[in-house]
């Protein structure tokens, strides 16, 4: 086996490096979330973790790594005589795969072997073996449901608990919990995000001298691994040394009062929820000051470890990534009895200011023109081609009594030739639960039925493999009608291999909720658009909450585009509806045939994900001369292939023609208006979208 890739001979990545080396000094500070593009170094750097981490004192031949002196008095493989002592091995990575089961994590008591034969055998897990050392999690991102509320309670109790049908199991789980993701592939859980101590944002350095040291000491390591190793063999020892050194100083490092309420000062600006924000920015200031061989905490050590602490756990709202604005930080920081900093001098313009830049309108530049607030660090875009403003803001303000007239000012129901700037979305709302029909077998999540691991027991059937659901009356009566003809004598149950019935059980699933949202000209009304987007950003809401995999389908001028391809993503998502323009013909076939297209593939890739089909428009298909049969035809293609869905009815105005309704019918599932989304926020959509076959 190969050597791993060395710690020391990782470039860059500064702050990521001291997270993980500060979890070695004091795994009281409680793991590292690492967020950042792929292909950044995320997983090499914590792999080589390990081998920077000191050796730990096992109890020898237990498998759950107990501590010689002070073993674990639950452990299944105790009790241990701390007279016996111990013996010294290097501290374990253990890496939990997003498609683990429950099993896996925690360890499977073999119910049939305790039930047949009265053993209590019990096969531990990665939990048990990730005690004392680290549980490494890429893709932390994208890890069912269940397997999280098992990582959740570990975590916060520090213990396994392994139970399944009376038979129960508990063991000591204590590890460094570091995960790895792609933002672009979905958020976490609150729950789960705030169970990481610390928190970093990594991306590729655009330095190209730094980018080449990258790809030469890869390739030197591909070329021989072995040799690179040694070469840093040193830096690597030096570094353990330093990182032992400073457990031992760990103890005797002080936290004065004064920084003490500084932490909890900075944790209060920043409305977080809890204390366990104020907890481990204390532990990281402590570590900090250990790892730079210090005995007490000073104000720089706060700085820092509240910018590794506190940046996933400030209020936000959904779609917005974590962060931390250090103007604020640095103002939350001040003693509140240290005199203010001095101005920054005036100009020497003719009031005595200097002149505004091109494009202000005076302001300091902390906000926009706008008056739209940039303590957030943003550049003002939207991601509307780069503008500096909303686009709402640019565009024209509607005389009244207008408001829905289209912004290009062409007669409404018109195709509006012109591509429109893209209108801000109104505001999102609660929606009310709608689920495709029938019960699935998706992977877990909030919305749908489902067949899953975890939930409600609602019958039982003949165990196919191994038992670790056991349905104890169906297994009884199944037993029941055998033990004359075994020859039962005594008060015990004879029991054998097919007597055993395992439980079904009845849970939620997630779906993939494909858009198909309607931009073309006869769209273009100001105040309609608004609505759509105010919402389907309210349905993205709602799938964000439900653990839903989203994309979105356009459809203006001459064809559709895949605007967003199937992501757990949602914060882009509600980023690619926010820039969307409309103008443009209406080519409705062409948005449904695309969406077709993208659930096909999608199909193939997670066969068991059921999909819901939410087409956004108001019906008005133009483009080509059999516009509105080709439309049909495509809707009549998605029905045929089971696919649920729905259509939301933009068309507004005296006169409607209904064309939605029809479409809807042509989709084999419920329509719903604008007027109605708006007042009722979904409210009919559940009972609706269910009755679909």
């Amino acid at each position: 086996m190969s050597a791993a890739y060395p710690f020391s001979a990782i470039v860059g990545l500064a702050d990521l490096r001291l997270a993980l080396v500060l979890n070695a000094v004091s795994p009281a500070v409680g793991g590292v979330l690492v967020r950042g593009e792929k292909g950044t170094a995320k997983s090499t750097m914590v792999r080589a973790l390990a081998s920077q981490l000191p050796e730990v004192a096992v109890v020898p031949g237990c498998r759950f790594s107990c501590e010689p002196v002070r073993p674990d008095e639950h452990c299944p493989d105790g009790p241990h005589d701390p007279a016996v002592g111990g013996v010294s091995r290097p501290a374990r990575l253990v890496e939990l795969p997003v498609g683990a089961s429950e099993d896996r994590l925690a360890g499977s008591l073999d119910i049939e072997r305790a039930l047949t034969e009265g053993v209590k055998a019990y096969e531990p897990g990665l939990l048990a073996a990730a005690h004392r050392g680290v549980l490494y999690v890429d893709e932390v991102n994208l890890l069912h449901d269940h397997l999280v509320d098992l990582l959740l309670d570990a975590a916060a109790m520090g213990t396994s608990h392994v139970e399944r049908e009376g038979v129960s199991v508990r063991h000591a789980a204590r590890f460094l919990l570091v995960g790895t993701m792609n933002p672009e592939e979905g958020e976490l859980r609150p729950q789960l995000l705030d169970r990481f101590g610390l928190t970093v944002e990594v991306a590729a350095s655009r330095e190209p001298r730094e980018r080449a040291e990258v790809v030469r000491r890869r390739l030197a390591y591909e070329a021989d691994p072995d040799g690179f190793a040694a070469r840093w063999a040193d830096e690597d020892a030096a570094l353990a040394g330093r990182i032992l050194a400073a457990r031992k100083v760990l103890a005797e490092v002080r936290l004065p009062d004064a920084e003490l309420e500084r932490i909890a000062r900075v944790c209060a600006s920043f409305e977080v929820d809890g204390m366990r924000a104020d907890l481990v920015t204390a532990r990281t200031s402590i570590a900090l000051a250990a790892w730079h061989g210090r005995t007490e905490v000073t104000a720089e050590d706060v700085r820092q470890a509240a910018l590794l602490a506190l940046p996933h756990r400030r209020r936000r709202n959904p779609f917005d990534a974590p962060g931390l604005d250090e103007a604020l930080l640095d103002e939350a920081l001040r003693d509140p009895e240290e005199p203010e900093p001095e101005p920054e001098p005036e100009g020497d313009g003719p009031d005595g200011g200097g002149e505004p830049p091109a494009g202000s309108d005076g302001s300091d530049g902390s906000e926009r023109s706008d008056g739209a607030d940039r303590s957030d660090g943003s550049d003002g875009s939207d991601g509307s081609a780069g503008q500096g403003s909303k686009p709402t803001e640019a565009a024209p303000s509607s005389a009244p009594g207008t408001e829905d007239a289209p912004v290009s000012g062409a007669p409404a129901g018109s195709d509006g030739g012109r591509e429109q700037a893209a209108v801000a979305a109104a505001e999102p709302y609660r929606t009310r639960l709608f689920a495709v029909p029938g019960v699935g077998q998706g992977a877990a999540g909030r919305r749908s039925r489902a067949r899953t691991a975890s939930g409600r027991t609602t019958g039982a059937q003949v165990a196919a493999g191994r038992v670790t659901r056991l349905h104890v009356a169906a297994t009884v009566r199944a037993a029941a009608l055998h033990q004359k003809a075994r020859g039962r004598t005594g008060a015990g149950l004879l029991l054998r291999r097919t007597d055993l019935r395992e439980a079904v059980r009845e849970g939620r699933e997630g779906n993939l909720v494909l858009f198909v949202v309607d931009a073309s000209g006869s769209m273009a009304a100001r105040k309609r658009m608004q609505a759509v987007k105010g919402a389907v950003l309210s349905l993205l809401l709602d799938a964000y909450q439900r653990r839903d995999k989203v994309g979105l389908v356009t459809f203006r001028g001459a064809g559709a585009s895949l605007a967003l391809p199937p992501t757990s993503s949602v914060e882009i998502g509600a980023a690619r509806l926010a820039a969307l323009p409309t103008g443009g013909r209406t080519p409705v076939g062409a948005g449904l045939l695309r969406a077709h297209e993208t659930l096909r593939v999608e199909r193939l890739r997670d066969p068991l994900r059921r999909p819901l089909l939410v087409v956004v428009t108001d019906g008005r298909a133009t483009g080509g001369r059999d516009a509105l049969g080709e439309s049909r035809r495509a809707a009549r293609l998605l029905a045929a292939g089971g696919v649920a869905s729905l259509v939301v009815d933009c068309e507004s105005g005296p006169v409607r023609l209904g064309l939605a309704a029809r479409l809807a019918g042509d989709l084999g599932g419920p329509v719903v208006t604008l007027d109605e989304l708006a007042a009722e926020g979904l409210a009919g959509l559940v009972r609706d979208v269910r009755s679909v076959a």
